[in-house]
């Protein structure tokens, strides 16, 4: 049977989870029936092990080097070694040449800074790990860089955010490939989060780092989003915290980057995006627990904040949108694996700056 040629590319200190979401991710497809199925191959210079830390090496006979087209997919990982990798002219002379003979190419995490050097992401949009995205546009002005999304597509090129962020390229190149139905079985079988719109936050509110030390701007934070259903105005807000609404807004300024109020719509909408994916409550429930009140403001936030209506929404990221698939009979022989493909542009919107 034919078979989709996926290279994905290690190299000293590269991060494990990079490699292992994308090959276990394809590897899952192909067990559920990707067709063509999906030909992995890990290659690292010179076949060298990858030291992915004190307690894990990776192992591969396959050589960089070595390595010819045609090619469906090249994708290169990412990791504390990628600036390294970034500086080596034999490593970035095979990204180059590979990529000639590639019908697409990624990578995950900082491996953009591998793709950024090789000159690949010249005059393209691009993605990379939040906290790195500041210093590859400096390096690299000629790489259009948005810290935001989870993943990005600009031609035949795609780039995604850091670590886990991988998964969700992974099923959406499988979705590209061989449909929604696969992509949900696969993120099932995986127990991950169904699918996010590779435009959506990397850095969701609730699992971003604590506010700074400020106590004030800590105990408001904590109380917006324990009580998303009260009344949360800057007045009512500022009253609680004892202090003036300008001094608050100052405060949340300096601290946050936004105004109180901004981060009380980002909370309640970030929050009925969980409640839309992971329940089947009705829509009007859904807006009365986040505090928006009616369906309707639920309705007008949800597409300002991530441009779908949350019945959209819910109907392509919700885990109620398909019953799982019967698993694969024991007896079922396991097929190889091999590449996959990449992603149209997701559903769900960029978030509010």
């Amino acid at each position: 049977m034919e078979e989709r040629h996926f290279v994905v590319v290690g190299y000293d200190a590269a991060e494990l989870l990079d490699i292992a979401c994308v090959v276990a991710g394809l590897e899952c497809a192909n067990w559920h029936g990707a067709a063509p199925y999906y030909r992995v191959r890990l290659v690292t210079p010179g076949a060298r092990p990858i030291d992915c830390g004190p307690t894990v090496t990776l192992h591969t006979s396959e050589r960089l080097e070595r390595v010819t087209g045609p090619i469906d997919t090249l994708l290169v990982s990412g990791g504390i070694g990628s600036q390294d990798a970034a500086a080596n002219r034999l490593i970035l002379a095979h990204i180059r040449r590979l990529a000639r003979e590639s019908r697409r190419v990624a990578s995950v995490c900082t491996g953009t800074w591998i793709l950024a050097a090789a000159g690949l992401l010249d005059g393209r949009r691009a993605t990379t790990h939040w906290r790195w995205a500041g210093q590859l546009a400096t390096r690299h002005p000629e790489v259009h860089v948005d810290p935001d999304p989870i993943f990005i597509r600009d031609g035949n090129v795609y780039t995604s955010a850091g670590v886990t962020s991988a998964l969700d390229l992974t099923l959406a190149l499988i979705e590209e490939d061989n449909g929604a139905e696969l992509a949900r079985t696969v993120a099932r079988q995986l127990v991950t989060y169904l699918q996010r719109p590779g435009n959506q936050a990397q850095m969701s509110m609730f699992t971003a780092a604590p506010p700074p030390s400020d106590s004030l701007v800590k105990r408001v934070v904590d109380h917006i989003t324990g009580h998303l259903d009260a009344d949360l105005t800057v007045a009512a807000l500022a009253a609680r915290a004892g202090v003036s609404e300008r001094h608050l807004t100052r405060l949340f300024l300096h601290h946050l980057g936004q105004t109180p109020g901004r981060f009380v719509r980002q909370a309640r909408a970030e929050a009925a995006a969980h409640l839309l994916a992971s329940t089947s409550l009705p829509m009007a429930t859904v807006a009365g627990r986040c505090g928006f009140g009616t369906a309707e403001t639920l309705r007008q936030a949800f597409i300002d904040r991530y441009g779908v209506p949350p019945s959209h929404y819910r109907l392509t990221q919700s885990s109620m949108a398909s019953q799982p698939s019967a698993a694969p009979s024991k007896t079922q022989s396991r097929p190889n694996a091999a590449p996959s493909q990449a992603q149209s542009q997701p559903s769900a919107a960029p978030s509010e700056t």
